[in-house]
């Protein structure tokens, strides 16, 4: 019986310091989004998240060692929403489009996997984008984050290909580039944050115009 107590006793203090570890990792991660988005990635220093996160700088540098690295946490989670490891070509919301019937319903669904998305991290990708230029961790992580979105976009447009459902003339990756342009980041910002559209005009004219472009 002792020592069964005393594996409980061990698996509570093991889920409690797992716990404590990502609320840790939680504030670090608002923290951190938050000056990237308001100085930028070059004037965000490793000592201004942990002040902002309430953390010493000993434990940002053991649960991040780089600035690219804490940059590149929180932007993954940011992205998909979670912490699991798993990319948005293989998320289920993406998995179920591509194997949607209705082409427009297909749509739709990306659509509005990709507004919310954006919305959580829009702002970040971003903060790699304007400081591509001048830091090869932000290039390198611009250039595989936009990678990565095309390749979704690409394996939509091709189910919808094959089906027949693009309109005339129209090739996968054509329209792979089309949605590419007007689900971008680029896009989001300049009517969301510059012309200030609530995100439900930005995700309607979205669909709308991802819909008339590829099935006419």
């Amino acid at each position: 019986m002792k020592g069964m107590a005393g594996d409980v006793k061990r698996a509570y203090r093991s889920e409690a310091r797992a716990a404590s570890a990502a609320a840790t990792r939680s504030r670090i991660r608002d923290a951190a989004a938050r000056l990237f988005v308001e100085r930028g990635y070059v004037a965000t220093t490793m000592r201004g998240v942990a002040s902002a996160a309430g953390v010493g700088e000993r434990t940002l540098y053991d649960a991040f060692p780089t600035k690219a690295e804490l940059f590149t946490h929180t932007l993954s989670v940011a992205t998909v929403g979670d912490e699991e490891p798993v990319r948005v070509f293989d998320r289920p919301e993406m998995t179920t489009a591509r194997h949607q019937i209705d082409p427009r319903a297909a749509i739709a669904q990306v659509i509005a996997y990709s507004t919310d998305l954006l919305e959580r991290a829009g702002d970040l990708i971003m903060v790699s984008v304007e400081a591509a230029g001048a830091d090869p961790d932000m290039r390198a992580a611009a250039d595989a984050g936009a990678d990565a979105t095309h390749r979704v976009h690409l394996a939509l447009t091709t189910a919808l290909h094959q089906r027949g459902a693009l309109r005339d003339g129209l090739d996968p990756t054509t329209a792979a580039d089309t949605l590419y342009a007007l689900a971008s980041p680029h896009m989001h910002q300049l009517l969301r944050r510059h012309r200030g559209w609530p995100v439900e005009q930005y995700a309607a004219w979205l669909e709308n115009a991802a819909t008339r472009e590829l099935l006419g």
